[in-house]
């Protein structure tokens, strides 16, 4: 389970947090480390207060956008403190553990987003994701370094991967990534804009909240294939 999970920090500002990440993750068995557009690394800041667990940073993937780091995974979870003008499926870190537990034989990779030190992940970083992830931390007293949530999360994901009397999901078909959802909505909104059922110079919260649906559904492959058929058929309809 721990092997398929691989944490995102987007747009680190600070070098020593990705040293501290790094050890966090190390101490409970995760290795997959990517880092979005880090401002500062490598650097020896991050090497030193990673510690013992520097051959994660060895290791660490560096993109240049989110949509690379995530575009082989397909669950997506996002890190926030925030409540959303919509809400989005919100889980605590043990839920979200125990989710993981549910789906290690049907997700091939997760990723879980860690946003920027002061603004955290932006609303479309966060509706790229399937899930939220909140910490409840003291409602007077909310704010927690990378590294330390992290450490709540990884800690939850240790607990839940060690042995027990579980069954596995099976399911027939793989998931969609995030590469395959991303092209799948922009050929919804396409066919929303060419049939009429949304006018780009309005365009309100359609497409947020249809990216809440089917992020809410967990599209597979199959289903997926079955809805670009549905735009296709209607996208050559609209054009005899």
């Amino acid at each position: 389970m721990l092997s398929n999970i691989r944490i995102i920090l987007v747009e680190t500002s600070h070098a020593g947090n990705i040293g501290s990440a790094a050890r966090a993750m190390k101490t409970m068995g995760l290795s997959d480390l990517a880092l979005v557009a880090p401002r500062k690394y490598p650097h020896p800041k991050a090497t030193a207060l990673a510690s013992n667990a520097a051959d994660l940073l060895d290791t660490a993937t560096v993109y240049d956008t989110l949509d690379d780091a995530i575009a082989d995974c397909d669950l997506v979870v996002g890190t926030s403190t925030r409540a959303r003008t919509i809400p989005w499926p919100l889980l605590t870190p043990r839920a979200f553990a125990e989710q993981m537990k549910v789906e290690a034989a049907l997700t091939k990779k997760t990723a879980v987003l860690f946003g920027r030190e002061a603004s955290g992940l932006t609303n479309d970083e966060l509706h790229r994701c399937h899930y939220h992830i909140q910490i409840p931390t003291n409602p007077d007293y909310s704010s927690l370094n990378i590294a330390c949530a992290l450490q709540v999360i990884a800690y939850e994901l240790r607990v839940a991967s060690l042995p027990a009397n579980t069954t596995p999901v099976q399911w027939d078909y793989p998931f969609a990534t995030a590469a395959q959802m991303e092209s799948f909505y922009e050929h919804l909104h396409r066919v929303l804009i060419d049939t009429e059922f949304l006018n780009p110079a309005v365009p309100r919260q359609l497409m947020t909240r249809l990216r809440r649906l089917f992020s809410r559904a967990r599209l597979d492959e199959m289903e997926m294939n079955i809805l670009r058929g549905i735009l296709t058929a209607v996208e050559k309809n609209l054009h005899k």
